[in-house]
Protein backbone atom coordinates (compact mmCIF):
# COMPACT_ATOMS: atom_id res chain seq x y z
CA UNK A 1 0.00 0.00 0.00
CA UNK A 2 1.20 3.50 -0.87
CA UNK A 3 2.24 5.89 2.05
CA UNK A 4 1.11 9.14 2.35
CA UNK A 5 1.49 11.74 0.30
CA UNK A 6 4.95 13.21 -0.15
CA UNK A 7 4.65 17.46 0.01
CA UNK A 8 6.59 20.08 2.15
CA UNK A 9 3.78 20.27 5.07
CA UNK A 10 5.57 17.99 7.17
CA UNK A 11 9.09 19.52 7.04
CA UNK A 12 7.06 22.74 8.33
CA UNK A 13 5.36 20.58 10.81
CA UNK A 14 8.23 18.99 12.57
CA UNK A 15 10.31 22.25 12.51
CA UNK A 16 7.50 23.92 14.53
CA UNK A 17 7.22 21.15 16.64
CA UNK A 18 10.71 19.55 17.42
CA UNK A 19 12.87 22.59 16.83
CA UNK A 20 10.14 25.68 17.62
CA UNK A 21 13.11 27.94 19.38
CA UNK A 22 15.26 27.49 16.70
CA UNK A 23 16.33 31.01 15.07
CA UNK A 24 16.04 32.43 12.07
CA UNK A 25 17.67 35.47 11.42
CA UNK A 26 17.90 37.72 8.57
CA UNK A 27 20.46 40.86 7.82
CA UNK A 28 18.12 44.00 7.02
CA UNK A 29 19.27 47.70 6.53
CA UNK A 30 18.19 48.59 10.25
CA UNK A 31 20.05 45.29 11.90
CA UNK A 32 19.32 41.98 11.83
CA UNK A 33 15.80 40.62 12.49
CA UNK A 34 15.10 37.44 14.51
CA UNK A 35 12.24 35.26 14.81
CA UNK A 36 11.69 31.37 15.73
CA UNK A 37 10.28 28.22 13.93
CA UNK A 38 7.43 28.76 16.40
CA UNK A 39 7.16 32.55 15.40
CA UNK A 40 7.63 31.42 11.77
CA UNK A 41 4.97 28.88 11.39
CA UNK A 42 2.26 31.13 12.50
CA UNK A 43 3.36 34.09 9.95
CA UNK A 44 3.42 31.25 7.28
CA UNK A 45 -0.26 30.04 8.43
CA UNK A 46 -1.27 33.83 8.61
CA UNK A 47 0.21 34.39 5.13
CA UNK A 48 -1.59 31.76 3.76
CA UNK A 49 -5.30 32.89 5.00
CA UNK A 50 -4.40 36.34 3.30
CA UNK A 51 -4.43 34.48 0.04
CA UNK A 52 -6.96 32.29 0.70
CA UNK A 53 -8.86 35.67 1.31
CA UNK A 54 -7.00 37.17 -1.74
CA UNK A 55 -8.69 34.29 -3.78
CA UNK A 56 -5.93 32.54 -4.96
CA UNK A 57 -6.54 29.34 -5.69
CA UNK A 58 -4.71 25.88 -5.94
CA UNK A 59 -2.90 25.89 -8.58
CA UNK A 60 -2.35 29.41 -9.39
CA UNK A 61 1.13 31.27 -9.24
CA UNK A 62 2.41 33.51 -7.05
CA UNK A 63 5.38 35.76 -8.03
CA UNK A 64 8.21 36.98 -5.90
CA UNK A 65 10.80 39.43 -7.00
CA UNK A 66 12.52 39.40 -3.69
CA UNK A 67 15.80 39.11 -2.39
CA UNK A 68 17.30 36.70 0.74
CA UNK A 69 15.29 37.13 3.97
CA UNK A 70 12.61 35.86 6.04
CA UNK A 71 9.87 37.39 4.87
CA UNK A 72 10.53 35.94 1.20
CA UNK A 73 11.12 32.33 2.89
CA UNK A 74 7.89 32.56 4.28
CA UNK A 75 6.40 32.57 0.86
CA UNK A 76 8.13 29.28 0.32
CA UNK A 77 6.13 27.58 2.73
CA UNK A 78 3.00 29.57 2.71
CA UNK A 79 2.11 29.51 -1.12
CA UNK A 80 3.18 26.01 -1.89
CA UNK A 81 1.43 24.68 1.14
CA UNK A 82 -1.81 26.69 0.65
CA UNK A 83 -2.01 24.83 -2.83
CA UNK A 84 -0.47 27.76 -5.09
CA UNK A 85 2.68 27.49 -7.16
CA UNK A 86 5.74 29.52 -5.94
CA UNK A 87 7.25 31.47 -8.82
CA UNK A 88 10.63 33.19 -7.91
CA UNK A 89 11.59 35.67 -10.72
CA UNK A 90 15.16 36.87 -11.15
CA UNK A 91 15.09 40.83 -10.76
CA UNK A 92 18.53 40.91 -13.09
CA UNK A 93 16.94 39.62 -16.02
CA UNK A 94 16.02 42.54 -18.95
CA UNK A 95 12.71 43.92 -18.57
CA UNK A 96 11.06 42.19 -21.71
CA UNK A 97 12.15 38.99 -19.96
CA UNK A 98 10.48 39.81 -17.10
CA UNK A 99 7.63 40.76 -18.43
CA UNK A 100 7.40 37.50 -20.84
CA UNK A 101 8.25 35.21 -17.77
CA UNK A 102 4.86 37.44 -15.57
CA UNK A 103 2.75 37.18 -18.59
CA UNK A 104 3.29 33.49 -19.36
CA UNK A 105 3.16 31.88 -16.07
CA UNK A 106 -0.18 34.76 -15.06
CA UNK A 107 1.03 35.41 -11.65
CA UNK A 108 -2.04 36.22 -9.38
CA UNK A 109 0.22 38.40 -7.28
CA UNK A 110 3.72 39.65 -6.97
CA UNK A 111 5.36 39.97 -3.86
CA UNK A 112 7.94 42.77 -4.36
CA UNK A 113 11.01 43.86 -2.15
CA UNK A 114 11.06 47.96 -1.90
CA UNK A 115 14.78 48.07 -3.42
CA UNK A 116 13.77 46.12 -6.05
CA UNK A 117 10.24 48.31 -6.65
CA UNK A 118 11.98 50.34 -9.63
CA UNK A 119 12.54 47.25 -11.56
CA UNK A 120 8.99 45.69 -11.56
CA UNK A 121 8.20 49.51 -12.17
CA UNK A 122 10.34 49.57 -15.25
CA UNK A 123 9.21 46.05 -16.49
CA UNK A 124 5.35 46.96 -15.71
CA UNK A 125 3.43 46.80 -18.80
CA UNK A 126 -0.34 46.52 -18.46
CA UNK A 127 -0.44 43.55 -21.14
CA UNK A 128 1.98 41.86 -19.89
CA UNK A 129 1.05 42.25 -16.52
CA UNK A 130 -2.61 41.75 -16.89
CA UNK A 131 -3.03 38.76 -14.73
CA UNK A 132 -1.30 40.74 -11.78
CA UNK A 133 -4.47 41.72 -9.48
CA UNK A 134 -1.97 42.78 -6.49
CA UNK A 135 1.54 44.30 -5.83
CA UNK A 136 2.46 43.25 -2.16
CA UNK A 137 5.24 45.43 -0.92
CA UNK A 138 7.72 43.47 1.04
CA UNK A 139 8.49 46.28 3.53
CA UNK A 140 7.59 48.91 6.36
CA UNK A 141 5.99 51.65 3.45
CA UNK A 142 5.38 51.84 -0.14
CA UNK A 143 8.08 52.90 -1.91
CA UNK A 144 7.36 56.11 -4.61
CA UNK A 145 7.71 54.76 -7.67
CA UNK A 146 4.70 53.91 -9.36
CA UNK A 147 3.14 50.01 -8.68
CA UNK A 148 -0.38 49.84 -9.87
CA UNK A 149 -2.81 48.19 -6.69
CA UNK A 150 0.59 48.12 -4.15
CA UNK A 151 -0.09 47.07 -0.66
CA UNK A 152 2.31 46.57 2.17
CA UNK A 153 3.34 43.03 3.03
CA UNK A 154 2.35 43.69 7.08
CA UNK A 155 -1.10 45.26 5.82
CA UNK A 156 -1.71 42.39 3.76
CA UNK A 157 -1.31 40.09 6.63
CA UNK A 158 -3.43 42.33 8.98
CA UNK A 159 -6.22 41.00 10.76
CA UNK A 160 -5.40 37.54 9.57
CA UNK A 161 -4.77 34.53 12.54
CA UNK A 162 -2.99 31.53 12.41
CA UNK A 163 -6.09 29.30 13.00
CA UNK A 164 -5.32 28.78 8.91
CA UNK A 165 -5.96 24.23 8.25
CA UNK A 166 -3.55 23.30 5.57
CA UNK A 167 -5.45 21.63 2.61
CA UNK A 168 -4.13 18.20 1.97
CA UNK A 169 -2.83 17.80 -1.40
CA UNK A 170 -1.33 15.06 -3.74
CA UNK A 171 2.21 14.48 -4.49
CA UNK A 172 1.54 15.78 -7.84
CA UNK A 173 0.22 19.23 -7.00
CA UNK A 174 1.94 21.54 -8.18
CA UNK A 175 4.02 23.34 -5.81
CA UNK A 176 7.19 26.30 -7.17
CA UNK A 177 8.27 27.29 -10.90
CA UNK A 178 11.29 29.11 -11.97
CA UNK A 179 12.12 30.09 -15.65
CA UNK A 180 15.59 29.70 -16.72
CA UNK A 181 17.11 31.08 -20.27
CA UNK A 182 19.40 30.15 -22.93
CA UNK A 183 20.62 31.05 -26.29
CA UNK A 184 17.46 31.38 -28.26
CA UNK A 185 13.45 32.34 -28.28
CA UNK A 186 11.94 32.59 -24.94
CA UNK A 187 12.58 32.23 -21.28
CA UNK A 188 11.74 28.35 -20.25
CA UNK A 189 9.49 27.81 -17.53
CA UNK A 190 10.22 24.60 -15.01
CA UNK A 191 7.55 23.56 -12.76
CA UNK A 192 8.05 21.54 -9.82
CA UNK A 193 5.52 19.44 -7.84
CA UNK A 194 5.36 18.98 -4.44
CA UNK A 195 6.44 15.57 -4.85
CA UNK A 196 10.20 16.69 -6.62
CA UNK A 197 10.37 19.05 -3.92
CA UNK A 198 10.27 16.87 -1.27
CA UNK A 199 12.18 14.48 -2.73
CA UNK A 200 15.50 17.20 -3.79
CA UNK A 201 14.94 17.98 0.06
CA UNK A 202 15.21 14.42 1.22
CA UNK A 203 18.48 13.95 -1.11
CA UNK A 204 19.58 17.22 0.13
CA UNK A 205 19.83 16.23 3.77
CA UNK A 206 21.70 12.87 2.78
CA UNK A 207 25.58 12.54 3.24
CA UNK A 208 26.14 11.65 0.14
CA UNK A 209 24.99 15.09 -1.03
CA UNK A 210 24.97 18.26 1.49
CA UNK A 211 24.23 16.36 5.00
CA UNK A 212 22.56 18.97 6.39
CA UNK A 213 21.62 18.50 10.25
CA UNK A 214 19.58 20.25 12.76
CA UNK A 215 23.18 21.01 14.58
CA UNK A 216 23.69 23.34 11.21
CA UNK A 217 23.65 27.27 10.97
CA UNK A 218 22.63 27.68 7.04
CA UNK A 219 23.40 30.20 5.09
CA UNK A 220 22.30 30.47 1.59
CA UNK A 221 24.02 33.36 -0.60
CA UNK A 222 22.95 32.13 -3.87
CA UNK A 223 19.93 33.95 -4.58
CA UNK A 224 16.35 32.65 -3.40
CA UNK A 225 15.43 33.98 -6.89
CA UNK A 226 17.54 31.30 -8.47
CA UNK A 227 16.02 27.97 -8.33
CA UNK A 228 14.98 28.26 -4.45
CA UNK A 229 18.55 29.14 -3.15
CA UNK A 230 19.69 25.36 -4.72
CA UNK A 231 16.87 24.07 -1.88
CA UNK A 232 18.72 25.30 1.01
CA UNK A 233 15.23 26.70 2.54
CA UNK A 234 13.67 23.77 2.45
CA UNK A 235 16.19 21.39 3.47
CA UNK A 236 17.35 23.60 6.20
CA UNK A 237 13.74 23.74 7.61
CA UNK A 238 13.77 19.76 7.31
CA UNK A 239 16.27 19.27 9.26
CA UNK A 240 16.17 21.90 11.77
CA UNK A 241 18.99 23.60 11.36
CA UNK A 242 19.01 27.72 12.62
CA UNK A 243 18.55 29.82 8.83
CA UNK A 244 20.82 33.01 8.15
CA UNK A 245 19.88 35.24 5.54
CA UNK A 246 22.29 38.04 4.55
CA UNK A 247 19.61 40.10 2.93
CA UNK A 248 20.27 42.57 -0.73
CA UNK A 249 23.62 42.79 -1.51
CA UNK A 250 25.58 41.54 0.89
CA UNK A 251 29.63 42.82 0.80
CA UNK A 252 31.68 40.10 1.72
CA UNK A 253 32.41 42.21 4.84
CA UNK A 254 28.76 41.48 5.58
CA UNK A 255 29.32 37.96 4.77
CA UNK A 256 32.28 37.40 7.22
CA UNK A 257 30.31 39.63 10.26
CA UNK A 258 27.40 36.91 9.54
CA UNK A 259 29.47 33.91 9.66
CA UNK A 260 31.48 34.86 12.22
CA UNK A 261 28.86 36.26 14.97
CA UNK A 262 25.71 33.94 14.25
CA UNK A 263 28.26 30.74 13.92
CA UNK A 264 27.83 30.00 10.00
CA UNK A 265 28.31 26.14 9.44
CA UNK A 266 27.31 25.45 6.03
CA UNK A 267 26.67 28.58 3.19
CA UNK A 268 26.69 28.33 -0.48
CA UNK A 269 27.07 30.72 -3.45
CA UNK A 270 28.54 30.92 -6.61
CA UNK A 271 32.40 31.28 -6.93
CA UNK A 272 32.25 35.03 -7.49
CA UNK A 273 30.95 35.43 -3.88
CA UNK A 274 33.71 33.19 -2.44
CA UNK A 275 36.53 34.97 -4.62
CA UNK A 276 35.52 38.47 -2.82
CA UNK A 277 34.97 36.84 0.55
CA UNK A 278 38.96 35.44 0.16
CA UNK A 279 40.22 38.75 -1.17
CA UNK A 280 38.38 40.92 1.73
CA UNK A 281 40.21 38.39 4.38
CA UNK A 282 43.38 38.49 2.72
CA UNK A 283 44.23 42.15 5.02
CA UNK A 284 41.34 41.77 7.48
CA UNK A 285 41.02 39.39 10.57
CA UNK A 286 37.55 37.06 11.06
CA UNK A 287 37.05 34.34 12.77
CA UNK A 288 35.36 31.61 10.58
CA UNK A 289 36.27 28.96 12.66
CA UNK A 290 32.48 27.70 12.79
CA UNK A 291 32.32 27.30 9.33
CA UNK A 292 32.72 23.57 7.42
CA UNK A 293 31.22 23.95 4.07
CA UNK A 294 30.98 25.92 1.44
CA UNK A 295 28.90 24.94 -1.32
CA UNK A 296 29.87 26.59 -4.76
CA UNK A 297 27.99 26.02 -7.99
CA UNK A 298 26.75 27.85 -10.62
CA UNK A 299 29.77 28.26 -12.31
CA UNK A 300 33.03 25.68 -12.17
CA UNK A 301 34.78 26.71 -9.28
CA UNK A 302 38.93 27.72 -9.28
CA UNK A 303 40.89 25.11 -7.91
CA UNK A 304 42.54 28.01 -6.14
CA UNK A 305 39.46 28.68 -4.15
CA UNK A 306 39.57 25.05 -2.98
CA UNK A 307 42.99 25.00 -2.14
CA UNK A 308 42.92 28.20 0.28
CA UNK A 309 39.46 27.05 1.81
CA UNK A 310 41.08 24.05 2.99
CA UNK A 311 43.83 25.94 4.48
CA UNK A 312 41.97 27.27 7.04
CA UNK A 313 40.19 24.02 7.80
CA UNK A 314 36.92 24.85 5.62
CA UNK A 315 35.66 21.88 3.21
CA UNK A 316 34.36 23.29 -0.34
CA UNK A 317 31.80 21.12 -2.06
CA UNK A 318 31.81 21.74 -5.84
CA UNK A 319 28.17 20.76 -6.87
CA UNK A 320 26.34 20.89 -10.48
CA UNK A 321 22.91 21.14 -11.33
CA UNK A 322 20.36 23.06 -13.43
CA UNK A 323 16.92 24.95 -13.23
CA UNK A 324 15.27 21.56 -14.59
CA UNK A 325 17.02 19.48 -12.17
CA UNK A 326 15.56 21.10 -8.37
CA UNK A 327 18.78 21.96 -8.86
CA UNK A 328 21.49 19.51 -7.30
CA UNK A 329 22.29 17.03 -9.95
CA UNK A 330 26.15 15.95 -9.02
CA UNK A 331 28.35 16.55 -5.53
CA UNK A 332 32.24 16.57 -5.91
CA UNK A 333 32.46 14.65 -2.02
CA UNK A 334 35.65 12.96 -1.92
CA UNK A 335 34.98 9.49 -2.33
CA UNK A 336 35.35 6.11 -0.58
CA UNK A 337 39.17 4.78 -1.09
CA UNK A 338 40.02 8.65 -2.11
CA UNK A 339 41.32 9.34 1.42
CA UNK A 340 44.95 7.97 0.23
CA UNK A 341 45.31 9.80 -2.58
CA UNK A 342 47.86 12.99 -2.68
CA UNK A 343 46.43 16.51 -2.37
CA UNK A 344 47.01 17.46 -5.56
CA UNK A 345 44.93 14.23 -7.00
CA UNK A 346 41.93 15.09 -4.78
CA UNK A 347 41.53 19.13 -5.10
CA UNK A 348 41.55 18.00 -8.86
CA UNK A 349 38.51 15.47 -8.12
CA UNK A 350 36.79 17.77 -6.04
CA UNK A 351 37.38 20.41 -8.77
CA UNK A 352 35.09 18.26 -10.89
CA UNK A 353 31.05 18.71 -11.03
CA UNK A 354 31.47 15.76 -9.20
CA UNK A 355 29.30 12.29 -8.39
CA UNK A 356 25.33 11.67 -9.21
CA UNK A 357 23.55 12.12 -6.24
CA UNK A 358 21.44 9.37 -4.77
CA UNK A 359 17.86 9.01 -6.73
CA UNK A 360 19.45 10.65 -10.07
CA UNK A 361 20.61 8.26 -13.23
CA UNK A 362 23.19 9.93 -15.52
CA UNK A 363 24.33 8.78 -19.04
CA UNK A 364 26.54 10.51 -21.29
CA UNK A 365 26.21 9.89 -25.14
CA UNK A 366 28.29 10.91 -28.51
CA UNK A 367 27.51 10.66 -31.98
CA UNK A 368 23.63 10.62 -30.91
CA UNK A 369 23.22 7.58 -29.13
CA UNK A 370 26.55 5.75 -28.37
CA UNK A 371 27.82 5.56 -24.64
CA UNK A 372 31.02 7.36 -23.49
CA UNK A 373 34.11 5.17 -22.29
CA UNK A 374 34.39 6.54 -18.23
CA UNK A 375 37.80 6.82 -18.64
CA UNK A 376 37.93 10.91 -17.94
CA UNK A 377 38.92 11.84 -21.84
CA UNK A 378 36.00 10.66 -23.93
CA UNK A 379 33.33 12.99 -23.75
CA UNK A 380 29.68 13.38 -25.13
CA UNK A 381 26.26 14.97 -23.90
CA UNK A 382 25.25 14.93 -20.20
CA UNK A 383 21.59 13.38 -19.84
CA UNK A 384 20.31 13.07 -16.65
CA UNK A 385 16.70 11.78 -14.74
CA UNK A 386 15.22 11.35 -11.85
CA UNK A 387 12.32 12.25 -9.54
CA UNK A 388 13.49 15.54 -9.02
CA UNK A 389 14.06 16.42 -12.64
CA UNK A 390 11.48 18.03 -15.12
CA UNK A 391 10.48 16.25 -18.32
CA UNK A 392 8.83 19.49 -19.99
CA UNK A 393 8.68 22.72 -20.38
CA UNK A 394 6.04 24.87 -19.42
CA UNK A 395 3.88 26.03 -22.91
CA UNK A 396 7.08 25.21 -24.66
CA UNK A 397 5.90 22.49 -27.63
CA UNK A 398 9.19 23.14 -29.40
CA UNK A 399 11.78 22.99 -26.55
CA UNK A 400 10.30 19.76 -25.35
CA UNK A 401 10.84 18.11 -28.89
CA UNK A 402 14.38 19.35 -28.71
CA UNK A 403 15.43 18.88 -24.85
CA UNK A 404 14.14 15.40 -23.87
CA UNK A 405 14.52 11.96 -24.65
CA UNK A 406 11.88 9.92 -22.68
CA UNK A 407 12.23 10.60 -19.22
CA UNK A 408 16.02 11.58 -19.89
CA UNK A 409 16.38 15.20 -19.71
CA UNK A 410 18.93 16.53 -22.47
CA UNK A 411 21.26 18.87 -20.45
CA UNK A 412 23.25 20.17 -23.41
CA UNK A 413 26.48 20.07 -21.14
CA UNK A 414 29.39 17.85 -23.14
CA UNK A 415 31.19 16.00 -20.25
CA UNK A 416 33.84 13.46 -19.08
CA UNK A 417 33.48 11.06 -16.48
CA UNK A 418 36.40 9.27 -15.00
CA UNK A 419 36.87 5.68 -14.00
CA UNK A 420 35.49 6.92 -10.13
CA UNK A 421 32.52 8.20 -11.61
CA UNK A 422 33.54 12.25 -11.21
CA UNK A 423 31.55 13.88 -14.16
CA UNK A 424 33.41 17.06 -15.70
CA UNK A 425 31.44 19.58 -17.91
CA UNK A 426 34.29 20.34 -20.50
CA UNK A 427 32.10 22.23 -22.85
CA UNK A 428 28.29 23.20 -23.52
CA UNK A 429 26.31 22.25 -26.62
CA UNK A 430 25.29 25.64 -26.87
CA UNK A 431 27.20 29.12 -26.97
CA UNK A 432 24.96 30.61 -23.39
CA UNK A 433 27.21 32.30 -21.27
CA UNK A 434 27.42 32.02 -17.69
CA UNK A 435 28.96 34.79 -15.94
CA UNK A 436 28.85 34.97 -12.05
CA UNK A 437 25.99 32.12 -11.85
CA UNK A 438 23.82 33.78 -14.26
CA UNK A 439 23.17 33.04 -17.84
CA UNK A 440 23.83 35.62 -20.53
CA UNK A 441 22.11 34.85 -24.32
CA UNK A 442 25.03 35.17 -26.63
CA UNK A 443 22.84 35.44 -29.61
CA UNK A 444 20.50 37.97 -27.87
CA UNK A 445 23.67 39.98 -27.40
CA UNK A 446 24.67 39.86 -30.96
CA UNK A 447 21.21 40.61 -32.59
CA UNK A 448 20.95 43.79 -30.29
CA UNK A 449 24.61 44.54 -31.14
CA UNK A 450 23.57 43.61 -35.16
CA UNK A 451 20.48 46.76 -34.90
CA UNK A 452 23.26 49.44 -34.75
CA UNK A 453 23.37 50.81 -38.10
CA UNK A 454 27.13 50.77 -38.15
CA UNK A 455 27.08 47.11 -37.84
CA UNK A 456 26.87 44.34 -40.13
CA UNK A 457 27.99 41.48 -38.24
CA UNK A 458 28.43 40.41 -34.84
CA UNK A 459 29.13 37.82 -33.11
CA UNK A 460 29.23 37.64 -28.92
CA UNK A 461 31.32 34.26 -27.08
CA UNK A 462 32.36 33.77 -22.99
CA UNK A 463 35.72 34.45 -22.63
CA UNK A 464 37.09 32.22 -19.08
CA UNK A 465 37.56 34.72 -16.60
CA UNK A 466 39.00 34.56 -13.42
CA UNK A 467 36.50 36.45 -10.84
CA UNK A 468 33.35 35.64 -13.26
CA UNK A 469 33.37 32.44 -14.71
CA UNK A 470 32.92 33.75 -18.21
CA UNK A 471 32.69 37.43 -19.50
CA UNK A 472 30.82 38.73 -23.22
CA UNK A 473 33.14 39.81 -26.11
CA UNK A 474 31.77 41.34 -28.74
CA UNK A 475 33.42 40.52 -32.51
CA UNK A 476 31.95 42.79 -34.92
CA UNK A 477 32.57 43.41 -38.51
CA UNK A 478 31.70 47.26 -38.96
CA UNK A 479 30.03 48.72 -42.08
CA UNK A 480 31.43 50.53 -44.81
CA UNK A 481 32.19 53.33 -43.59
CA UNK A 482 31.67 53.32 -40.22
CA UNK A 483 33.95 55.47 -37.32
CA UNK A 484 35.62 52.89 -35.64
CA UNK A 485 36.71 55.20 -32.60
CA UNK A 486 33.74 56.11 -31.56
CA UNK A 487 31.92 52.44 -32.91
CA UNK A 488 32.34 50.35 -28.86
CA UNK A 489 30.67 53.51 -27.26
CA UNK A 490 27.90 53.62 -29.77
CA UNK A 491 27.69 49.89 -29.07
CA UNK A 492 27.60 50.04 -25.35
CA UNK A 493 24.63 52.63 -25.25
CA UNK A 494 22.83 51.19 -27.45
CA UNK A 495 22.89 48.07 -25.25
CA UNK A 496 22.59 49.96 -22.23
CA UNK A 497 18.70 51.04 -23.56
CA UNK A 498 17.77 47.39 -22.62
CA UNK A 499 20.45 45.49 -20.60
CA UNK A 500 21.90 45.57 -17.09
CA UNK A 501 25.49 46.41 -17.11
CA UNK A 502 26.86 42.75 -16.45
CA UNK A 503 25.15 41.49 -19.61
CA UNK A 504 27.61 44.73 -21.51
CA UNK A 505 30.68 43.17 -23.46
CA UNK A 506 33.68 43.60 -21.52
CA UNK A 507 35.31 44.27 -24.96
CA UNK A 508 34.27 45.13 -28.67
CA UNK A 509 37.29 43.43 -31.43
CA UNK A 510 36.90 44.30 -34.72
CA UNK A 511 37.14 41.53 -37.38
CA UNK A 512 36.91 41.46 -40.99
CA UNK A 513 33.77 38.68 -41.12
CA UNK A 514 32.39 36.29 -38.56
CA UNK A 515 33.70 32.78 -39.59
CA UNK A 516 30.80 30.38 -40.42
CA UNK A 517 29.71 26.56 -41.17
CA UNK A 518 29.11 25.60 -45.25
CA UNK A 519 25.25 25.83 -43.92
CA UNK A 520 25.93 29.88 -43.73
CA UNK A 521 26.31 29.87 -39.47
CA UNK A 522 28.20 31.87 -37.52
CA UNK A 523 31.12 29.54 -35.99
CA UNK A 524 31.60 30.34 -32.88
CA UNK A 525 34.17 27.27 -32.07
CA UNK A 526 36.55 29.05 -34.89
CA UNK A 527 36.20 32.38 -33.61
CA UNK A 528 37.22 31.19 -30.20
CA UNK A 529 39.98 28.94 -31.72
CA UNK A 530 41.29 31.94 -33.88
CA UNK A 531 41.35 34.26 -30.60
CA UNK A 532 41.99 32.04 -28.29
CA UNK A 533 45.74 32.97 -27.33
CA UNK A 534 44.95 36.76 -27.72
CA UNK A 535 43.73 38.73 -24.15
CA UNK A 536 41.24 40.44 -25.33
CA UNK A 537 40.33 41.52 -21.70
CA UNK A 538 41.22 42.05 -17.74
CA UNK A 539 40.98 38.93 -15.51
CA UNK A 540 41.66 36.44 -18.78
CA UNK A 541 42.33 33.05 -17.71
CA UNK A 542 43.25 30.13 -20.39
CA UNK A 543 40.41 28.30 -22.06
CA UNK A 544 39.99 25.07 -20.86
CA UNK A 545 38.80 23.93 -23.82
CA UNK A 546 41.81 24.28 -25.79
Amino acid sequence: MPGFDQTLRPFLWRAERLYPDREIVTRTPEGRRRSTYAEYGDRVRRLASALDVAGVDRGDRVGTVCWNHDRHFETYFAVPNAGAQLHTINPLLPDEHIQYIVGNADDRLLFVDPSLAETVASAYDADAFASVERIVVVGDALPDVDLPDAITYEKFLRGHTADYEWPELPGDAPAGMCYTSGTTGNPKGVEYTQQMLWGHTMAMLTPQALGIEDSDVVMPVVPMFHVNAWGFPFAATAAGAKHVYPGPSPDPADLAALIEEEGVTITAGVPTVWLGLLEHLEDRDADLSTLERVVVGGAAVPEIVIRRFDDMGIEVLHAWGMTETSPVGTVARRKHGLEAADYDEQVTKRAKQGLIVPGLEFRVLKDGDEPIEWDGEDFGELLIRGPWVTDEYYGRPDANESDFEGSWLRTGDIVTVDPDGYVEIVDRADDVIKSGGEWISSQELENAVMAHEAVDEAAVIGVPHERWGERPVAFVVPAEGADRESLPDGIEALLREDYPDWWLPDAVEFIDAVPKTATGKFSKKDLREEFADEPLIEGQTPDARE
